[in-house]
Order: structure tokens, then sequence, then C-alpha cells
């Protein structure tokens, strides 16, 4: 279980990958390398190839009715673009392939061509703007100054300094660009309101990495979300028989005292629940048992009647009692500075209570009942101090740091140059220079004279190297004898940098910079070797937990609300699973390397027992997850049965066949459906004369406007396929109507689309569209940039060369990385 900082605290989970990934790299980045050249400018052509007759009498036959000179519908007229060469207006035809390859044009309702027809005419553009593309390719263009976002300043804090920190708390939120990344360096600019919270985090950072005491003892308070229902063992870093409680990941900055207080949770009447009865509450460091509390069963008087806390109250000992029985839950203990899990739990009875067994409390619930009877809950964990400081202690941090301690005055500096030397050219990723070493060593100087010790200068000189530009910003640089619009290729650095950026997000590590440094990088053998190490480094995890948490759009789990009414038995236990169980699963494809087909046909999942529960799979007991394997590839089975994203597409109260279909053609399909027209009407209700009807049906009523049905005859049919699952991905044979589920769904192009299974094969028919997307989104990711029309020969070569691997996680990766946008740059156009 998470604890919350008023908000959630994320902590960097460190596992073992097991490494696949070297089987296809030695010879694919071989070949890269040894091709990639410096370019002529972009305006030069390949000659005209000869006319492609088909391909013009398919357009003018279904297209140019439209897409002419006079409509210019879309602000596409085909009629007066040259089919012969399309290289030359490669940006328009890219529009039109992309319309072809999703089918969804012409409208429905208009004649169309069939599907091989349309492969044809999309192959045929497509080999010609490749042709081209490959003989003089353009890489495009990043901005110049690319910020780390908040993702990338944790990892690069943890691995410069050996710290892990809350970076949601320290720094302000990333915006997302439209790629939906908050990598994009479109939006990592810097403003002043920025960067004063990096000053600050940079000062708090580097006085607990160096052990440098608070000013005066501070308190942190760790919420724990109220819908957490704690009625089993919430966590593995919990002990076994354990119920309930929190386990907390905190940094104690010194040797110390410190005070660790816990509240239990309350109605909104301030009613501790639960303390009809005693509770037995541990406190453990790092797995050391500390203390054991007996809470509850205590009250004298007369209570007040279960349920009517509000309209009547109880007697004054009971209503004192029932208000402050967990005044007393607290321990103050000296503790050893560093990184240190704080375990908060309840002992767990195995017995079941006596009397009428009743409902279980979900939702709006849990704030106003005090379950009396029922279980008690930690509301949140506070942790004070230090209060008596004893020393700086050993710590990961300074270990990381302190590479060397002087015996004397004299010795310091040297010492110093030592130290900030080594850092500042990991947190610089670059060598550092002579000037680089002057303002720090200056900075430690300072430091060392006004706080009286070798430490305190340190700290302020990595203080003043956290804030620095070169550490913050990604500035890429263009060569300066390079003429405008040129395309060369990257420095070895900004290869490193790249590299660790893409598959760790994080600055490069020591192996890697040297390479780069040495100029050595750049050779094929060492770039396959390095991208086999990082691929199994447990750093990679970043491709999981960021990469695909952007992608599939995970992040929003945290706003996933179930209605109480309508499912009463949601709870944030079920949230949680769905993010871990979508983790899990993406991670096992790519330690495993597999096929990225598997992310929609494999018969396994991760769950625990909550979640088991929900996707109704027997014999699974426990908070920790475990890989079943599925029965029911009819049910569940890939990505589209996880329930979280499904819960995702969902409104609080039902299923929505337009999110669904929505996130399907963006997520999946690589096929946005353009936004709604202004003035829309909302979906109605309830159907014609005020009838309860299904969602279905209110659509089909929705879409007798012609304005809603061009784009509702695509996006309707995907979320159709899904509506054997209710809003929070539990299977159903009813929907909220009481009527039997209807799955089925008509594409436009007269395809039958039913239930899950219909929809997974519809998907693996057209396994390209959906390796393409994947691709699309990686690169993207990969260059911190959005993709332009330039950029799909690049998609479409990585496509055709990973389907001789069977589309697996290496061969994309390895695609990227050996392609003239990874490995090159075009300078800047003349103004």
């Amino acid at each position: 279980m998470r604890a919350f900082r008023h908000k959630t605290r994320h902590t960097f989970g460190r596992r073992a990958r097991a490494s696949i990934f070297g089987l296809f790299i030695g010879c694919w980045v071989a070949m890269a390398l040894s091709s990639v050249q410096t370019s002529p400018l972009l305006a030069q052509q390949p000659p005209a190839i000869a006319t492609l007759p088909a391909a013009r009498v398919v357009l003018d036959r279904y297209c140019v009715t439209c897409h002419n000179q006079n409509l210019k519908t879309g602000g596409l007229a085909l009629d007066t673009l040259d089919v012969s060469r399309p290289s030359a207006n490669a940006e328009a035809w890219e529009r039109v392939i992309r319309k072809l390859r999703a089918g969804s044009m012409p409208p429905a309702g208009r004649p169309r061509p069939d599907q091989a027809t349309y492969s044809a005419v999309a192959s045929s553009l497509e080999t010609e703007i490749d042709r081209a593309a490959a003989a003089y390719p353009n890489p495009g263009r990043t901005s110049t100054v690319q910020r780390l976002n908040r993702t990338e300043y944790r990892n690069a804090i943890r691995d410069l300094l050996a710290l892990e920190i809350d970076a949601t708390a320290l720094l302000p939120g990333d915006d997302t660009s439209d790629t939906g990344f908050d990598n994009n360096a479109d939006v990592l600019s810097i403003a002043t309101s920025q960067l004063e919270r990096y000053l600050t985090a940079a000062r708090k950072i580097t006085r607990l990495a160096t052990g440098l005491p608070p000013a005066s003892p501070v308190i942190e308070t760790f919420d724990v979300p109220l819908f957490l229902v704690q009625d089993d063992r919430q966590s593995e870093d919990l002990p076994l028989g354990s119920r309930g409680g929190a386990a907390v990941h905190y940094y104690f900055p010194v040797d110390g005292e410190y005070l660790i207080k816990v509240r239990l949770r309350r109605t909104y009447q301030d009613y501790i629940m639960g303390m009809g009865w005693p509770h037995q509450l541990d406190i453990r460091i790092d797995g050391e048992f500390l203390k054991r509390f007996t809470v509850g069963g205590e009250a004298k008087g007369r209570p007040t009647p279960a349920s009517f806390a509000s309209a009547e109250i109880g007697d004054p000992e009971w209503e004192e009692y029932i208000r402050k029985a967990d005044d007393g839950l607290e321990i103050r203990l000296p503790v050893k500075a560093g990184p240190r899990l704080v375990a908060v739990s309840f002992v767990r009875k195995t017995w079941e209570p006596e009397g009428i067994p009743q409902p279980t409390q979900r939702g709006s619930v849990l704030s106003n009942d005090e379950i009396y009877h029922g279980n008690a809950s930690v509301g949140s964990v506070a942790i004070g101090g230090p209060y008596r400081i004893s020393g700086p202690g050993d710590t990961p941090s300074r270990r990381e740091i302190f590479v060397c301690q002087p015996k004397r005055r004299a010795d310091e500096e040297a010492c110093a140059t030592k130290i900030l030397a080594k850092l500042a050219r990991r947190a610089y990723r670059r060598p550092v220079t002579p000037r680089d070493m002057q303002m720090l060593l200056g900075f430690f100087k300072t430091g060392r004279t006004t706080g009286g010790r070798f430490d305190a200068g340190i700290q302020l000189a990595l203080e003043r190297l956290l804030v620095d530009p070169d550490f913050l910003l990604r500035i890429h640089r263009d060569p300066v004898d390079a003429a405008p619009g040129q395309i060369y290729q990257v420095t070895d650095l900004e290869l490193a940098s790249r590299l660790s950026f893409f598959l760790w997000s994080s600055i490069p590590d020591e192996p890697l910079l040297d390479l780069a440094t040495r100029g050595k990088l750049r050779d094929p053998l060492t770039v396959a070797q390095q991208v086999r190490s990082m691929l199994g480094d447990a750093r990679a995890t970043a491709l999981v937990n960021n990469f695909a948490s952007q992608w599939l759009h995970l992040r929003s789990l945290a706003n996933v609300v179930g209605d109480p009414v309508v499912f009463p038995d949601f709870d944030d236990n079920l949230v949680e699973a769905f993010r871990r169980e979508t983790e899990l699963f993406i991670a096992s494809t790519l330690d495993e390397d597999r096929s990225v087909l598997d992310l929609l046909s494999a018969n396994y999942t991760f769950v625990n027992e909550r979640l088991a529960r929900h996707y109704r799979i027997p014999g699974v007991y426990g908070n920790r997850f475990r890989r079943v394997t599925l029965s029911n590839s009819h049910e569940r089975g890939g990505l589209l049965g996880h329930g979280g994203l499904l819960a995702l597409t969902s409104y609080p109260n039902r299923t929505s066949p337009v999110l669904r279909g929505k996130w399907l053609l963006d997520t999946i399909l690589g096929a946005p459906p353009p936004a709604p027209p202004p003035n829309v009407p909302d979906l109605p209700e309830r159907g014609e004369g005020g009838k309860t009807v299904s969602v279905r049906a209110r659509l089909e009523q929705h879409r007798k406007n012609p304005v809603c049905a061009s784009c509702h005859s695509t996006i309707d049919p995907l979320g159709f396929a899904l509506e054997h699952f209710d809003g929070l991905g539990a299977w159903r044979t009813a929907d909220e109507a009481g009527n039997a589920v209807d799955a089925t769904g008509t594409m436009p192009s007269g395809a039958k689309v039913e239930g899950l299974a219909g929809l997974r094969e519809l998907l693996l028919s057209q396994r390209e569209q959906f390796v393409g997307t994947m691709t699309e989104k990686l690169l993207a990711y990969a260059l911190g940039r959005g993709l332009e029309y330039y950029d799909r020969p690049t998609v479409r070569k990585i496509v055709r060369d990973s389907a001789a691997h069977e589309y697996r996680w290496s061969s994309l990766i390895l695609g990227i990385v050996e392609s003239p946008a990874f490995l090159m740059r075009r300078s800047r156009e003349a103004d």
C-alpha cells in the first residue's frame, strides 16, 4: 500500500531484468551506423518516377469529388497533386496514406473501394515516398533547449547522488504535449517560477544527501487514501499476519531521535472508526519490531446510536474516548540516517465476529459511518525530527559523494576537486572544463567559510551544480560550421544522452559516458553492447513506468471513481491493483523480449486476491501479485481485457463506447478521430419518450444527427465490442438497463466486430497498423518531439524490418536507435 504526502508518494522499484535483447542487436546497429552519412540539403528531390495510373483512377473516382481545388474539403485538393512523384509533396500524400490505412475515407454512406484497393494505393504511395526518404533522409529537429522533466530530474538525482526523492512534492508538474508525453522539448521550457522551485529543491536535496541537519525539526505526514479498505494485508512491505496500515519509505536525514505518530481513520464527525473492540497496532522500521499498541474497546458510557452519529451524541465520556483514543499512538526513538521503511499495521484476527452480517462499507459511506464494531484503519503516519542529533550517519548518498575525506585543512581543496569533478562530469554529461571547476570550487570555499566545515562547502557547491543549465537542460547545439538546413550526425556525447534518456529517463552512467568521451560510442559493436546492457539494467523499468504509463494513460487511474450506488464494491485497492496489473504485464513482455503483438493476444495476466475476485478467477489469495494463465480468451487476454484501461474509458456510473472507441483509435490504431464540432448535443440520458434504454440505443439516437454520424460510425463499433465489460472492467451479460449485452459493431468498411475476441481478431488481422502505432509512440518518446510527415518513412521501415523478428520489443527499440532520426539532426533553417 502506498502512503500519500498529501499527494501520491512515488518510489522507484528496482529489480533485475532478464536480458534477451542481444539476439539481433549487433548486425542491426552495424548496418545502421555504417550507412548513415551526412546528407545534402533537403531541397534536392529524386527524379520523377513512372506514372501510377491505377492510383490516379482510384483517387479520381472516390476522393476528388470532395478533395478538389474548388471545395478543398479538409484543406486538401487531390486533383492538382502529382501522383507520379508523391515525394515532391510528401506532407499531403502522407495525410492521404493515413486515411487509406485507417479506412476512414470516403465517409460512411459514400461509395468505397474494397480493402485490396485501399492497400494497393497506400502501398504504391508509401513505396515511392520511402524510396526518396532513404536517399535523402530528413531526421527532423528538436527544440534547441529541453528541460529535464520531473521524472528525469528524480531519476538523475537517484543516479547522481544515490538519493530517492519525491519530485512531485518538490517541483511543479510538467505539461503534456500533443504526443501524449511529458518529455517533449516543445513544452519543457523553464520559467522564473519554475527556477525558484528548482533552487529550493537543490538546497533541500543537497543538504539531505550530504548529511547536513535541518535547521529545526520537521514533521512530514503521509495520508492513507480514504477509499483504501484495510481489511487484509496491504503490501508486501508489511509483515505476514498483518492487516491494514501503511508502509512509508522515508529518508532520515541524520543519525538522531525521531517521532513516529499514527492517527487512525475518522468519520466526518471526527469519530475514530472501529473503536467498539480492541485492536493491536505494531510499528516497525526495516522489519524490526519496535512497539505494539492496543487501541479500542475501552469506551465508557452510552454510545451514539449506530449510523445516527450526526443526529444524537453519546455520553460525554464516550464522546471523549471515541475522538481521542489514538492520542497515545506515538514513539520516540533513535534512528540511523538513510533510507528506511517505516511499517505500521494491525495484527490480523483470523476469527469472524458474531452478530448479523453487515453490508460491505465502500464509497462515501466510509466517511460517515463509524463502523463501531468493525476494523479500525490507519488514517495517517507522521514522522518528525530530528530532535537530538548524533551525527551525519553513513548513508548511500554520503558514500557516493564523499569519495575522499581530508585529514588536514590543507588537503581539503584537492579532495573537493576530486569529489566535484566526478559529480560534475555525470551531471553535465560531458567532460568538465577548468572554468566549471573554478566556479564550483568558488562555491565550495564560500560554503566552507560560512558553514565552518568541509561538508558544508561540498553541499553549497552541489547546490550550485544542481541549478546549472548544463544539468537542468539538454541543449542541442548545431555545429558552428553547419549550413542552414544541413543534416549532420549528433556527437558521441549527445548520442549517450539520447540513449540514456530514451531507455532510462535519466543521465548516462559512467561506462556510457566514458565511451562517448573517448569517441568510441559510435562503433557499431560498442553501441550493440551498450544497448543490450542498458535494456538489461533495472533502470530500464522507465520504459514501463514512464513510456507505457503515458502511452496507455495509466497516470489517469488516480482519477477513476466508481459510483457507490452502481458499483458498491469499488475501492482504491481495486484501482491500485489495476495499475499494478498493467505495469507487471507490460514489464513481462519487455523482460522476455516478446512480440508486441502479445500485448493484444497474451493468455496470461497478473493478479492479487482483490483483482482476482473482480475478474472471478478462483484460487488466488493474498496481496501478492502472481502470474495466472487465463482459461477463457473471450473474457480476458491482452491489454484490451485489463480492468484499469476499461475503467479509464468509462464514466463513474456506466460504460462509454465512445470513450473506449476513441481510446482504441488513438492509442491502439494510431488514427485519432477529430475533435467534436462545437455545440454538439450531449448523449440523452433516456430514450425516446423518456424510456430507460441501453447506451447503444441512445447512441443510435445520437447518430441520427449527420454531424455526429461522420465520426461515430468509426468510433462506436469499436467501443461496442467491449460492452461485455462494465464501467469498472468486470464481465457482465446484462447492461445498465437490464438488457442482454449486444457487443456487436459494424465498421464503415462493412467488417463485423463482435466482443473482445472479435475485436482482438480484427486488430491482429491488421497487425502492421498496431505495430506502426506503437512504433510512432515509442519514436516520439525517444526523440522528445512530435512526429512529422517526414518521420513516416522511418516508422514504416522499422515496422518492415521488425516483421522478420516477430515484432519483438528489441526489434522496435533497435530500429529506433539505428534510425537517422535518432542518430542525426537537421540544423536550423535560415531566417
